[in-house]
């Protein structure tokens, strides 16, 4: 359920990751978004589901992305740029689901994600985080059907594979990829990762750099 990834591709991704990466804004409204100089690759998932620990490991970075064991930290969209020159940006978006915050605040989080999403001609993928203990839940599916409706390709990042058994991976890599084989934005390669253990972490630097170059 994952490709085979061309080993020159990994080698590459290494080396843009181990080059300068460094945070540009926070954008609380879509008017505080920065220009659209560049492609796109943004982060989404269930609060608490490890998104910012990712991130700190793709980037081989400690605390690029603040992480916190209180859900729903991440607020606003957070930007980061790639590369001397700049060759791309990550996108942190807030986390989904369940989140300590008046209900107010977390409707306007997801009035933003959304129009982000229908509006950003130089978003190219967004990785949508599940955790591998849990798999594919009804909150996953809200986003999932909101990535469908504005058209944006998206792909299934497992996270925190380290925590279940190889079987129990198998199982929820096979029924995630059975979820998705319908959905009509969705790339069919689902990529399992720990943060932990570095597990995938090289495989998704290559799918973050292709998805941003190709075409």
């Amino acid at each position: 359920m994952t490709d085979i990834v061309d080993p020159d591709l990994i080698e590459e991704a290494r080396k843009v990751f181990a080059g300068p990466i460094a945070f540009l804004k926070s954008a609380p409204d879509l008017k505080f978004l920065p220009d659209m100089s560049v492609n796109e690759v943004a982060f989404a998932g269930r609060s608490n589901v490890g998104k910012s620990s990712l991130l700190n490991a793709l980037t081989g970075r400690n605390s690029l992305a603040r992480t916190s064991n209180t859900p729903g930290r991440t607020q606003e969209l957070n930007f980061f740029d790639v590369g001397d020159p700049l060759r791309f940006r990550l996108v942190d978006m807030p986390g989904y689901g369940y989140a300590r915050a008046p209900k107010d605040m977390v409707r306007k989080w997801r009035f933003l994600v959304n129009d982000y999403l229908r509006g950003r001609a130089k978003l190219k993928r967004t990785l949508v985080l599940i955790d591998s203990r849990h798999g594919i839940k009804d909150v996953d599916n809200d986003i999932l059907d909101m990535l469908d409706a504005a058209a944006v390709s998206y792909r299934i990042v497992l996270t925190k594979a380290d925590k279940v058994k190889a079987s129990h991976l198998a199982e929820i890599m096979q029924a995630a990829s059975d979820a998705i084989r319908k959905r009509p934005a969705a790339h069919p390669e689902i990529i399992p990762t720990s943060s932990d253990k570095g597990m995938g972490i090289a495989e998704l630097r290559a799918a973050v750099l292709a998805s941003v170059t190709e075409g």
